[in-house]
């Protein structure tokens, strides 16, 4: 997959004579991204153009709010494997700055869609708005694209029992603690992955040495202990408990993700990470005592073997 940041890395050549092409935030890539972006691919192949995905960095929700911005599903890094992965031919992921805030639909349209892009196909899904003041939207692109030279299709939600799958309603299954309706509606475990840092050695000494994560998210989808499954590039996947928080025992102010990997001893320094989430435990705790955190520690450990025995048994008997 080819990645431009801007229109000026972006590969003009790849798109002479066209291209299909989708615009969104992409958040968590469930399912109802997953049927966009299938329908995108399927288009391209049918019409032998290659398909583009366009997104923004930071996204505009975080740049409309960026003293709160809603939680990160998805680091940069992690929706890149993950287009990457489906097939996508070219990631344009352009600075969304003050510039783009102010842009008229028109402009963009021209400047972007046309001009840049090559777009023949445009698909976008039922609640896609862009542009000023998001004048942007369906009506508008088809009268464009009369104009221009380009087709504009928009694809319905996909809807799970009266509810709209969306990264919204993802991020308040996670803050709530639903990991089985996350996962539904993400068509997969929720997984955070990342670099293993050095931490400061606090977990060895209580006897859970640690892989430590930096969440590079200003806001966290899920805080709190959790049963969850590691892998790295050539080993996995293995039971872990994991800790998303600041450790308020020990006077912690920044998140992070610690990950206890049972039976397991190797370094792993340095190592990029998958950790998908499978039930939430607890809420994050303050303990008077070192010796009550161990506690609870030992609990956790114990009831994050036996759920993850359990789901484990259960995807057995499945199959």
């Amino acid at each position: 997959m080819y990645l431009s940041r801007n229109a000026r890395q972006f590969p003009f050549d790849r798109v002479a004579d066209g291209s299909v092409a989708t615009i969104g935030s992409f958040d968590g890539f469930h399912l109802g991204h997953q049927a966009l972006l299938e329908h995108v691919l399927a288009e391209a192949k049918k019409r032998t153009l290659p398909s583009i995905l366009m997104s923004f960095e930071p996204t505009p929700k975080e740049f409309f709010q960026a003293d709160r911005p809603p939680a990160r599903l998805m680091r940069f890094r992690e929706k890149f494997d993950a287009l990457s992965a489906a097939g996508v031919d070219i990631f344009f992921c352009p600075r969304f700055n003050d510039e783009m805030k102010n842009i008229s639909g028109a402009t963009f349209i021209r400047q972007i869609l046309v001009h840049a892009l090559n777009v023949r196909h445009l698909v976008i899904g039922d609640d896609f708005r862009f542009a000023q003041g998001r004048e942007g939207h369906l009506d508008m692109l088809r009268r464009a694209g009369r104009t221009l030279g380009f087709t504009v299709e928009q694809m319905p939600s996909v809807v799970e029992n009266d509810t709209r799958i969306s990264s919204s309603a993802i991020r308040d299954a996670l803050w709530n603690g639903d990991l089985p309706l996350a996962t539904r509606y993400l068509g997969r475990h929720y997984r955070m992955s990342g670099k293993v840092n050095y931490g400061a050695g606090v977990g060895r000494t209580l006897g859970y040495p640690t892989a430590n994560v930096n969440l590079d998210r200003k806001q966290s989808a899920v805080m709190g202990i959790f049963a969850v499954r590691v892998s790295g590039k050539e080993w996995g996947p293995l039971d872990a408990v994991a800790s998303v928080g600041t450790r308020p025992t020990f006077g912690g102010v920044k998140p992070l993700l610690e990950v206890h990997i049972f039976d397991f001893d190797r370094n792993i320094y340095g190592e990029y990470i998958h950790v998908d989430f499978i039930e939430r435990l607890r809420s994050e705790e303050k303990f008077a005592e070192v010796a009550m955190l161990v506690r609870e520690m030992d609990r956790d450990s114990a009831k994050a073997r036996d759920v993850l025995a359990r789901t484990a048994n259960r995807h057995a008997n499945q199959e």
